[in-house]
């Protein structure tokens, strides 16, 4: 039986930009000699109503004095190109080889070393040669091979993958002709400024309703304003966190970049998380991952990559049971009779107990541990993003992500020194005469402020902060679209 969609979940925002009728009493009417049976204290039928909590779990906060914030993550140890190309055929003993990778800038190949050259093509077999000149400034280098038979392939139109293996020199001869520099990956992101509000007057700040409200924060009482104040307050904490999360760079030539049209509100942007890793991580483009063989490729993957043992998967409900089904699976769960039943959990469940269908980690190559993520489930968030009746994408799906666990070491470039830092951490404005890591601030003439003569208080929040994504070669992105 299928969920009806008639009753269903309300997303209508319950906050206006005026103050609801319905938040103070207007009925006075005493002539009426009954009273009605109320319920003073509000429900609280959506529970934690907040999203924010996945930086707080997987990174830190840190201030930075700048616009922007830079860093260097390591390049690769070892030389390897797969776009290389020969005009000689089949038969030959030696050959010059071109590399057309992008990106490379004086090839890091030397005469002396030896390496393995395999077609890019199946069928064909490898060959292993020695180097014997090296042009850098045409990219190209000489190959003598050890096979008698000399180079197997036989199209000229074949790309080939090139790695360096070690070197071989006669007696007497001189050393390895020149050297190599090590070279960084240099990132950065810049902080932007996010803002919000709440204004009540005076004169409703006097005015008392019958409802006590309460709001997740711990905040009570009957001054409806005092309610809308926190709900702003816990609102303007998870954009601070969604904005990280969300937030795309403004594009060349875009309206968000275009300073005329948004004289006042941001054009820049920033990296958020999601964006970086779209750009320079791992994306799974299938939805979930339902079978070990589907995992067994992310953790090839992750063998490519940095190879970090412990991972956190944040993940929405729907991935989450995906998880549990494939775990029981493998565990007997979907068999039948007493010789078939589940076995896993605490004491091996038995018919007595509550079934734990839930598993909290596996170990496949690598330790995966789950998590739910609410921003992904919640209707008001991304966990209203569906996919349409033919398949394809209405949005960009995500359905969850994998986060390295630990931190990493990088060199910081306003620090001017190596440091050691969470995968993913945030990064805040911050001075000894400012902080703006999360600053509140009270106007007016209400509520014991003093600053004017508006005859209201308005409760001011400001932030400036960008997350820094270190590392994000080492993280998973789990979507719809390839």
């Amino acid at each position: 039986m299928a969920v009806l969609s008639t009753p269903g979940f309300q997303l209508q925002p319950s906050a206006e930009q005026v103050p609801l009728s319905t938040n103070y009493i207007t009925n006075f009417n005493f002539l009426n000699q009954y009273l009605p049976d109320t319920y003073e204290k509000e429900f609280e039928r959506y529970g934690n109503r907040t999203v924010a909590s996945f930086l707080r779990m997987v990174g830190a906060e840190m201030p930075s004095n700048s616009d922007q914030i830079k860093w260097a993550e390591q390049g690769r140890l070892h030389t390897k190109y797969v776009d290389v190309t020969t005009t000689v055929l089949a038969g030959a003993d030696s050959a010059t080889f071109t590399v057309n990778d992008p990106n490379v800038t004086g090839i890091a190949i030397r005469p002396g070393q030896t390496v393995m050259i395999t077609p890019n093509v199946a069928g064909p077999t490898q060959n292993k040669g020695i180097v014997t000149a090296v042009n850098t400034s045409a990219d190209t280098f000489d190959v003598a091979f050890y096979e008698g038979g000399g180079m197997t392939n036989a199209s000229a139109a074949n790309k080939f993958t090139v790695f360096i293996y070690g070197s071989e020199f006669k007696k007497g001869t001189v050393g390895m002709i020149g050297s190599l520099e090590a070279e960084d990956e240099i990132f950065s992101n810049s902080p932007i400024i996010i803002k919000d509000k709440y204004a009540v007057s005076g004169s409703d700040m006097a005015q008392i309703g019958w409802v006590e409200v309460t709001t997740e924060n711990g905040a009570t009482g009957y001054l409806w304003y005092l309610k809308s104040e926190h709900e702003t307050r816990l609102r303007f904490e998870d954009y601070l966190e969604t904005a990280m999360l969300e937030a795309v760079p403004a594009e060349t030539g875009s309206g968000a970049a275009n300073a005329a049209l948004n004289p006042t509100y941001g054009n820049k942007g920033s990296e958020g998380v999601f964006y970086v890793v779209n750009s320079r991580g791992n994306v799974w483009g299938a939805g979930n991952p339902t079978t070990l063989a589907d995992f067994d490729t992310i953790v090839s993957r992750l063998d490519k990559q940095g190879s970090i043992e412990e991972n956190v998967l944040f993940v929405n409900r729907e991935f989450s049971f995906d998880i549990d089904d494939m775990l029981a699976t493998l565990n007997g769960f979907n068999g039948t009779g007493a010789a078939n039943s589940a076995s896993f959990g605490l004491f091996d469940n038995d018919t007595d107990m509550a079934l734990n269908l839930g598993f909290s980690g596996f170990r496949r190559g690598y330790d995966f541990y789950k998590s739910d993520w609410k921003y992904l489930n919640d209707p008001t968030m991304r966990g209203g993003l569906t996919l349409s009746t033919t398949g394809t994408t209405t949005a960009n799906v995500i359905t969850g992500m994998l986060v390295p666990a630990g931190s990493t070491t990088v060199y910081d470039q306003i620090l001017g020194k190596n440091a050691k830092r969470p995968f993913l951490h945030v990064r805040y404005r911050a001075s000894e005469a400012e902080d703006r890591r999360y600053k509140t601030w009270i106007t007016g003439s209400a509520g014991g402020a003093a600053t004017s003569d508006l005859d209201a208080m308005e409760v001011n929040f400001l932030s400036e902060r960008a997350v820094c994504t270190l590392g994000a070669n080492n993280f998973f992105l789990f979507r719809y679209g390839a």
